[in-house]
């Protein structure tokens, strides 16, 4: 395997097409452009016009809205191997915020760069729509985990599609993963107080199910834990490429 098959975006993207060593080296050069960001400095700030998107290369990153009276939400939280602001980038204007969590790496892409990628490799614009069709279908989930779902339900479906994301770009396991995130971020997204959160957390640990602690989540019983709050993973479609 080389390099350049080891890059997240690849990875990410190898779940959908078999990709050949040009559609690699297409990919590698979208990493030309690369920047350094720490934690806690805002990439795309809501409102801005800029038409560059980012590909996230090392670190997490979360989506935000700010509401009027100040109060926030996370939308979504994204890992190497995702585009940053791609939706915003072609529609002129950025309808969100995304915040680095932790010290990030991201590539520079232009959009008419991706243009010309688009108008040339027809394998790889099908795949980044696949990325961009999945990630509309997470927005789904997370709306039904927001209205249906109780607070554990909500919390342990989260951190188990967490973990099969990380586990897409080989950065987690049935067994857990790294996360940087906190109570507050994990508040936010979840449509929670942290007080709250706690409370979850400790419920799960308990029951024996998930430990989350030292920025480890750790599945203590994988199976339990899924057949208790309906995990079905299909809406992330990781079973494997289907263009070969």
């Amino acid at each position: 395997m080389t390099a350049i098959e080891t890059t997240p975006l690849a990875r990410k993207l190898g779940a959908f097409v078999a990709l050949s060593e040009t559609e690699l080296s297409v990919i590698s050069q979208l990493h030309q452009r690369r920047k350094a960001v720490v934690a806690g400095r805002d990439l795309v700030h809501q409102g801005q016009s800029d038409q560059i998107a980012y590909i996230l290369a090392a670190g997490w990153v979360c989506s935000y809205k700010i509401l009027p009276d100040g109060s926030r939400q996370i939308v979504d939280f994204q890992i190497p191997g995702d585009f940053l602001g791609l939706r915003s980038a072609l529609l002129h204007t950025s309808d969100h915020s995304i915040e680095a969590i932790s010290d990030v790496e991201v590539s520079e892409v232009l959009v008419s760069d991706l243009l010309d990628i688009f108008a040339q490799h027809l394998r790889l614009a099908t795949a980044v729509l696949w990325a961009a069709s999945r990630d509309e279908a997470m927005v789904v989930e997370h709306l039904v985990n927001i209205g249906r779902r109780s607070a554990l339900e909500r919390m342990a479906h989260f951190l188990l599609e967490l973990g099969a994301r990380l586990t897409l770009v080989r950065m987690g396991n049935k067994q857990g993963y790294y996360c940087p995130l906190t109570q507050y971020h994990l508040a936010d997204a979840l449509g929670l107080t942290a007080v709250h959160v706690n409370r979850v957390l400790r419920q799960l640990r308990e029951k024996g199910l998930l430990t989350f602690r030292h920025n480890e989540v750790i599945f203590d019983d994988y199976h339990a834990l899924t057949t208790l709050v309906g995990f079905d993973p299909t809406y992330l479609d990781q079973t494997g490429p289907l263009l070969s």
